[in-house]
């Protein structure tokens, strides 16, 4: 029937406004509310939303009414970021940024959107936080790290990340105690823009010879092997790799049965991908809570997806990473000791 006018009555003290039939977003436009939340979320622009609306049978709705209904999201991400983090020791934790678009001070900006994710005590994948931060500089990261730590995070024994400006002086400043493991895959990307074009196949094949290895002391004979064969044509290269060795071999000191998911930041990048195809759609963001709210509701939603999945890691593999490494360690050094 469309829309319906209806004269209420206005009273000095109360109302004859009919609550039991005209309860405030019922019904419909409650409905309406979820299919423009659920379309945000899923990555339509608020473009295209307004036409959906309109074919739902509303005369018109303008972007700002589109955006105004997503707000509808504001409380459950909230509550998502700021919840206690109960579920440690946190024994393996991944740390990346996304670069974002968005308004402030009347221009376009570039903002950095932080992200964290771990593997809990009963070995499940878990989003841990976000934040939005101007650049990826020490301040910013150690903000983000720190506000991890007072919510509850603990036990981080290893952490994997790219190796952003500033991310691993915060790591030493607020987690104490924790190694850090920088990423192969992007590790490699940087190796092999140091040799020619017609070399990268045969520098990328003698690196990835070292992850290949049976045990972590042949891990680290293997990478001094690579660095002296590299050092005879491609000395930059190599001198790049031999400095590299305590960064992105630090997955050594852990078991053998998860390296393959903790020496790169691979896992991350998969989340990083399904964010992107969400806030591609809008292109600039109108300021940084829009950012927040698009984001922490993909990653709230992602975290309960997570939740009922098979466990990422086994107890036992946590048990051992949690309780040490020391011989592993002890080898290591000995191997070092030799190679210098």
């Amino acid at each position: 029937m469309g829309s319906i006018a209806l004269a209420i009555p206005r009273l000095r003290k109360g109302s004859y406004y009919p609550e039991w039939l005209l309860d405030p977003r019922r019904r419909s436009e409650r409905c309406l509310v979820q299919v423009v939340t659920e379309c945000y979320l899923r990555g339509v622009s608020t473009r295209r939303v307004e036409g959906l609306v309109q074919a739902l049978g509303l005369a018109s709705m303008s972007k700002s009414q589109v955006s105004e209904m997503a707000k509808e999201l504001d409380e459950v991400v909230e509550g998502f970021r700021s919840r206690s983090l109960d579920q440690g020791p946190y024994t393996f934790l991944w740390l990346d940024a996304i670069s974002q678009r968005c308004r402030e001070g009347g221009r376009v900006v570039n903002v950095a959107t932080v992200l964290a994710t771990a593997v809990n005590a009963q070995g499940k994948r878990e989003v841990l936080g976000l934040d939005v931060i101007t650049n990826e500089d020490g301040a910013g990261w150690t903000a983000f790290v720190r506000g991890l730590v007072a919510r509850g995070l603990w036990g981080v024994k290893l952490a994997i990340s790219d190796d952003h400006k500033g991310l691993k002086a915060a790591l030493a400043s607020e987690l104490p105690g924790a190694a850090w493991q920088r990423c192969r895959t992007h590790f490699m990307r940087n190796l092999l823009t140091r040799v020619p074009r017609s070399a990268q196949d045969l520098v990328a094949t003698l690196v990835r010879s070292i992850f290949a290895q049976p045990s972590a002391k042949e891990v680290w004979a293997q990478h001094g092997r690579v660095v002296e064969q590299l050092e005879k044509r491609f000395g930059e290269a190599a001198k790049m790799l031999a400095e590299a060795a305590e960064d992105i071999l630090a997955f050594t000191a852990f078991p053998k049965s998860i390296w393959r998911q903790v020496w790169s930041n691979n896992p991350q990048e998969r989340l990083n991908r399904e964010i992107r195809r969400r806030t591609d759609v809008v292109g600039i963001f109108p300021n940084r809570p829009a950012i927040i709210r698009l984001v922490g509701a993909v990653l709230a939603e992602q975290n309960d997806e997570w939740a009922v999945a098979r466990r990422y890691m086994s107890a036992e593999a946590l048990e051992q990473a949690q309780a040490g490494q020391q011989e592993t360690l002890e080898e290591i050094e000995a191997i070092k000791q030799l190679a210098a």
